[in-house]
């Protein structure tokens, strides 16, 4: 897994036009088993020059925790809006490699497609690593929110596409927005991340990452 660009090269202009390049790689078509056995969870936090990744594996069915584990590297990249993937990426994928149950697919907390891009943090890191990812995202990046459709969730529209769906996942709380983040559909990404909902608003294997990177961000911070 090899992250595809070179920080000496990096400039916004590069960063972008490469986002523009390889969001043609991201496939929309189901590639997840029918039955799902581990689902990860990815998250990124950040202390004093530090970027931790924290990768959780549940059991689909039980989403009971199977395996964690978490990745600190040198924060090398700034904080740019549209870019946050390519200060994301090296953290998850250095978490991602300790990993020694491999999940079906990964929930990414971040935008995957429902980006101005159409390559955020989960398509980037689906693409890297070439594994299904979906983008599950607590707040709106771009596009419009149209009514909801018959199957209980509101498209997220840009122009003429759709680039993901608001879906309330608990009642009274506000929604989270999912978009594909590689080799998944649309509609098996809402309807993975809803089973992996349990009374929270955030889904389980993301609400169990961001757990796991607090946890490592204080205890970095009181080091």
């Amino acid at each position: 897994m090899r992250l595809p660009i070179r920080l000496g090269s990096f400039s916004v202009e590069k960063a972008h036009a490469m986002q523009l390049r390889l969001h043609k790689r991201v496939r929309h078509d189901d590639n997840l088993p029918e039955t799902i056995r581990y689902v990860g969870g990815i998250d990124v936090a950040y202390e004093r020059g530090v970027s931790i990744g924290a990768c959780v594996i549940l059991n689909f069915s039980s989403l009971s925790l199977v395996e964690s584990k978490i990745a600190r590297v040198e924060t090398r990249f700034p904080y740019i809006p549209t870019l946050l993937s390519f200060r994301e990426i090296p953290p998850a994928i250095s978490a991602i490699k300790k990993l020694e149950t491999q999940p079906d697919v990964f929930l990414v907390d971040g935008q995957g497609v429902a980006h101005p891009y159409r390559f955020g943090f989960a398509a980037h890191l689906g693409v890297v690593i070439d594994r299904p990812t979906i983008g599950v995202a607590k707040s709106r990046l771009c596009g419009e929110v149209k009514a909801p459709s018959e199957k209980g969730w509101s498209p997220l529209i840009d122009g003429r596409e759709t680039i993901g769906a608001v879906v309330v996942t608990k009642q009274g709380e506000k929604p989270v927005y999912v978009s594909v983040g590689h080799k998944v559909s649309l509609e098996r990404a809402i309807q993975v991340v809803t089973q992996c909902t349990r009374g929270y608003r955030v889904p389980e294997p993301t609400r169990k990452a961001h757990i796991l990177a607090t946890k490592e961000k204080r205890r970095l911070a009181s080091t």
